[in-house]
């Protein structure tokens, strides 16, 4: 068997037009016996030998077009006959080889007839010379050359084995058509004008096409009626078969614009091309792709090409004409799972392949299993096209394994919201992060100081260098992680973060001062800039040049950024070089007596025992004998899905009953009904979510993480619309302080049962059935209202929400008279028109945050074509990846007795000589007062208070304004007093020079007064609601409102930057500090 299966000849290849003509290669099935069925093989059926009869034929009958026309030119009748006599006798061979048993179907057929107009005649002629002088229409030959030609183009189809597309047959069929029509029109009004005009073929010409194109100057016409005859038929003729091949021609065009047609061959192997695979292409995903993909200089020259199941959208369809991206994005529909769609993108050629999963879909487990089986037929098809493919639910990841880059939404979604508890802003560092932005967003020029320290700071991107090719870091070759780290950022603002050895392919964030630098070593760092896009000129190599040299300045020049990212770089790259020897970091003498910081070590004896200052609260846990009894650590023992990453966590020995889960029911294990019976130490984490997910999983896990301090976890209760099933109840039982309650964010008794008044912070996870709307971006609709509905009732709660459009984020906290609001809105417009990656970047919101939404992750895997290593070093970062020796992501509040370190340099190397942490970027809230905030118009409206109306006593007036009474006879009489204090402000507006803003004045008053007493009234709504429900009411106070403060993160700020109080520095700490406390114990 295996011997005849080596005798089977492969099928043959796809030959090109020349090698059918002239290659050796002939393919015969003969068991024909007669004459005949040999010429039937030779003339029809062989395919290589069928294509070069037809090739002769076509020859033959425009040779004899040709030669007609040199007949008419010379008006020479003699002409030889031969060229008939060949071509009719081929027809009749034809003839009788196609010959099925009836004659006249043969006969009557229009080739057939055309061919004994055009040949018969002449072979007369040879036997009767009086004859020679009879007219012959000899131009009919050109309908039958066109016959010819088509039949030709089929050969030629059938044998390369493959078909060109229909519109390229339709074209060449019109063009034939119109060829055809008008040389036979020329011709014979030419011949028949002979008895009128004598019009030479020019003349013809000349006539037909001023005929046919409808102008008619009348200069030339037939004179003759047989003459004005044939025009008249030939007009009929052509608005009859014309518009019919246009209509072909027009349908089969826009059915190709709907399909896109194909990416040749010949441009897939001179090009390179990238394909998108999606099963919904909306305009934000195509933009986003589009911006990130080309925001790269070496990705310019590389093509798009999409293949979609859909028609193209209207949206799609008009950005695609943009000249910017319509030589560089081809569109094409079809399916991933068609291995002739799959050929059509030349998938094998590709140099990757992006899978994205439609979200928007209402089953996303049905998106995930659409997106699994796109990569498989992709994988299946192109073995060696790089895949980047994003899953949804975490519990379908492993069936994408093999692809070389998986992000999964929910894994990423759950573990940053987790994280931005307890290191604030993590989604907007992480944003930044994988974001290709160049800082020029507000530019230097803003009149805000914050909008530019943030705007400079969001420009950092993580790059990676090899060390010995460094020259940022390639001094600090044998030197600790720690020591190159400091000095690094000291010199150059470069903020190094990780390692990657040449013998391992894991990468190790902070792996602390016992690893020593080696010249192999690839090193991650972030900075504005690539080193490899920098010309710097060191002190040492000045003092040797001497005067000659260029100026001293280390950031000499960008060779590749333009001015805007340079003008960005300098407030962070800038930085004078001295030597690295010194020991102390920068300021006066004077300052360092009482405090001094220790200088970074070069290299490390021994493992580093941590510190016991303020700033390395990582020492043993204040935790009672209770707990040290019941927490262990070790690895969780139940796990929702497959893949999950397994992570070394504070565990319970014992698992808990499920009963005792449920926070807002006692059972026999537990008598606690509510939040403050329980007594937490520290406030709750409540995070409301439509059903227990398994990526929730990923939000319990960090937050569980072996380095959070016991004395530091916060409870956690999950608020969920639908019950848990048991296989999640059984993979959280294990995790101390999880508890989870059955109820709405919409329903305010459900907050308050499940303890929002003792609660620090509150996650609004989007719902999965929220997310499809018949109006676009009205997906939010109900979570935006939910929110702004617990921001009016809880003030104080730090929100964090979920949203499925970024462009929603503007609605978060809405405040239709924040006239700073307004104008952040402004400059959102003008960067939307500058054509800006994150138009939504200064959004109050995002910078403090505050609001994340899923979409962001997909530059994610789009940089992953360029860095392969972001989606390694994200989930380092978030706790989702634990490799040994590798860090993790942390964060440290600046106190008073942590003023005196002064700048972020200094704290720099405070840590990096103590803990061996490193820290990444400062987390800032300020204080930003409007021109009429709320508590200056509060107090100007109480001493504008009508002096004719009775006073009340001062300690009665103070009472008043700090009541909470739920009384609500209070409220007419404060709206009364409110309407007398305006009507008293507008008499003493008029005279006032500005009139304007004294209308202005009055209004905020107003308002502000009405928000007192609506305060008074939301205060009272909740008190009655938690006497109802019988939870004690002490625990909710008088909310404030925060709205006059914003907060913003910057990234690897420059090291001269001013720490200020209650700052937040979040750092990547070292691994060694808590070797000894990590005892796994399963």
């Amino acid at each position: 068997m295996v011997e005849l299966e080596k005798e089977v000849l492969p099928l043959p290849p796809r030959y090109r037009f020349r090698d059918l003509l002239l290659g050796d290669w002939v393919e015969f099935y003969v068991n024909e016996n007669t004459f005949k069925e040999r010429l039937k093989l030779f003339f029809i059926k062989n395919q290589r030998s069928s294509l070069r009869v037809r090739l002769f034929d076509f020859s033959l009958k425009v040779l004899s077009c040709l030669l007609y026309i040199v007949r008419v030119l010379l008006d020479d009748p003699q002409e030889g006959s031969g060229v008939a006599l060949i071509s009719l006798s081929e027809t009749m061979l034809l003839v009788y080889l196609s010959y099925k048993g009836n004659v006249w179907e043969q006969v009557l057929r229009i080739p057939f007839i055309l061919e004994m107009i055009s040949a018969v005649p002449f072979l007369i002629t040879v036997g009767v010379p009086s004859l020679r002088n009879l007219f012959i229409p000899v131009f009919l030959n050109c309908w039958l050359a066109k016959h010819a030609l088509e039949n030709m183009i089929n050969d030629l189809h059938r044998a390369i084995q493959r078909t060109h597309s229909a519109m390229f047959n339709q074209v060449l069929i019109l063009i034939c058509t119109l060829v055809c029509l008008m040389f036979t029109c020329i011709c014979g009004i030419q011949h028949l004008e002979r008895a009128g005009n004598n019009l030479t073929l020019f003349d013809s010409l000349y006539f037909c096409i001023v005929t046919f194109s409808t102008v008619g100057f009348g200069d030339v016409t037939p004179k003759i009626w047989p003459s004005q005859l044939l025009v008249v038929i030939m007009i009929c003729v052509a608005l009859i078969v014309l518009p019919i091949q246009f209509e072909q021609l027009a349908f089969l065009w826009m059915e190709r614009q709907k399909s896109g047609g194909n990416y040749s061959r010949y441009r897939a192997q001179t090009e390179k091309h990238v394909v998108l695979c999606v099963s919904c292409l909306k305009i934000d995903l195509l933009m986003d792709f589009l911006n990130e993909f080309y925001a790269h200089p070496r990705l310019q020259d590389y093509y798009v090409v999409i293949l979609c199941p859909t028609e193209m959208d209207v949206q799609v369809r008009r950005v695609l004409q943009i000249p910017l991206w319509s030589q560089r994005v081809i569109y094409l529909q079809g399916s991933a799972l068609k291995d002739q769609d799959l050929m059509r993108a030349k998938m094998d050629d590709a140099e990757a392949c992006f899978i994205l999963s439609n979200r928007f879909e209402v089953d996303r487990i049905a998106a995930d299993h659409q997106t699994i089986l796109r990569a498989w037929a992709v994988k299946d098809f192109a073995p060696n096209c790089p895949l980047y493919v994003q899953i949804l639910k975490p519990e379908n990841k492993f069936h994408v394994k093999f692809a070389d880059h998986v992000v999964c939404e929910e894994e990423f979604k759950y573990a940053m919201l987790a994280l931005n508890c307890v290191c604030p802003a993590t989604s907007t560092l992480i944003t930044l992060l994988i974001h290709t932005s160049r800082g020029q967003e507000a530019g230097p020029g803003s009149a805000e100081l914050w909008q530019r320290m943030y705007s400079r700071c969001s420009a950092n991107e993580v790059h990676h260098i090899r060390l010995e090719e460094s020259k940022f870091l390639g001094e600090y070759q044998g030197k600790s992680f720690t020591y190159a780290s400091f000095h690094a950022h000291k010199k150059y603002g470069v903020c190094l973060i990780g390692v990657r050895r040449v013998d391992n392919a894991n990468i190790l964030l902070n792996p602390g001062p016992c690893h020593i630098m080696s010249g192999s070593d690839t090193c991650f760092y972030i900075n504005i800039s690539k080193e490899e896009n920098s010309a710097f000129i060191f002190k040492q190599q000045e003092a040797l040049r001497g005067s000659h040299g260029p100026p001293q300045t280390i950031y000499h020049g960008l060779t590749r950024l333009p001015v805007h990212s340079i003008i960005a770089s300098m407030g962070t790259v800038a930085i004078d070089l001295h030597d690295s020897s010194s020991g102390g970091g920068g300021g006066s003498p004077d300052s360092e007596r009482r405090h001094s910081i220790a200088p970074v070590l070069e290299l490390m004896d021994s493992v580093p025992t941590p510190s016991f200052d303020l700033l390395s609260d990582q020492s043993e846990d204040e935790a009672g004998p209770e707990d040290d009894d019941q927490w262990v650590k070790g690895y969780p023992m139940n796990s929702p899905y497959i893949g999950s990453s397994p992570t070394l966590c504070h565990l319970l020995q014992e698992k808990v009953p499920f009963c005792c889960l449920r926070l807002d029911k006692a059972c026999h294990h537990s008598p606690y009904e509510d939040a403050r019976a329980y007594g937490f130490k520290n406030k709750l984490i409540i995070v409301s979510a439509e059903s227990a997910g398994n990526g929730l999983y990923n939000f319990i896990v960090p937050l569980r993480a072996y380095y959070r301090p016991k004395k530091e976890l916060n409870p956690i209760v999950l608020l969920l619309e639908n019950p848990p099933e048991a296989h999640f109840l059984d993979a959280i039982c294990w995790f101390p302080m999880v508890y989870y309650t059955v109820g709405s964010i919409d329903n305010l008794d459900s907050l308050l049962r499940c303890g929002v008044t003792f609660a620090a912070t509150m996650v609004v996870v989007d719902e999965e059935s929220s997310m499809i709307a018949e109006e676009d971006y009205m997906a939010d609709a109900k979570t935006i209202v939910n929110v702004q509905t617990l921001f009016r009732l809880f003030p104080s709660l730090s929100i964090i929400t979920e949203l499925t459009h970024p462009a929603n984020m503007r609605f978060m906290q809405f405040k239709a008279k924040d006239h700073y609001s307004l104008a952040l809105s402004k400059l959102e417009k003008k960067e939307r028109e500058k054509g800006s990656n994150l138009v939504f970047m200064f959004r109050l919101p995002f910078a403090a945050g505050k609001v994340f939404s899923v979409s962001m992750l997909d530059t994610l895997l789009y940089q992953s074509f360029v860095k392969d290593y972001m989606i390694s070093i994200t989930r380092l970062l978030l706790g989702l990846d634990s490799m040994p020796g590798s860090g993790f992501l942390c964060a440290m509040k600046i106190t008073e007795e942590d003023l005196w370190i002064r700048t972020y340099g200094r704290l720099y190397q405070k840590l990096c000589s103590s803990t061996g942490d490193i820290p990444i970027g400062v987390y800032r809230t300020e204080s930003h007062m409007l021109a009429f905030s709320e508590s200056q118009v509060s107090i100007s409206v109480e001493d504008c208070e009508d002096t004719r109306e009775p006073r009340e006593p001062i300690l009665c007036r103070a009472n008043h304004r700090n009541s909470t009474s739920s009384d609500q006879s209070d409220h007419p009489l404060l709206r009364r007093k409110s309407m007398q204090w305006a009507r008293r402000l507008s008499r003493k507006g008029g005279r006032n020079v500005n009139k304007t803003t004294a209308a202005e004045r009055i209004s905020q008053q107003r308002m502000s007064l009405f928000r007192r007493s609506e305060r008074q009234e939301l205060n009272a709504l909740v008190k009655n609601r938690m006497k109802h429900l019988g939870l004690s009411p002490s625990g909710y106070s008088e909310m404030t409102d925060q709205g006059n403060t914003l907060s913003y993160i910057l990234i690897n700020p420059s090291p001269e930057t001013r720490l200020e109080l209650n700052d937040v520095v979040g750092y990547v700490g070292d691994p060694l500090a808590w070797s000894s406390h990590s005892d796994p114990q399963q």
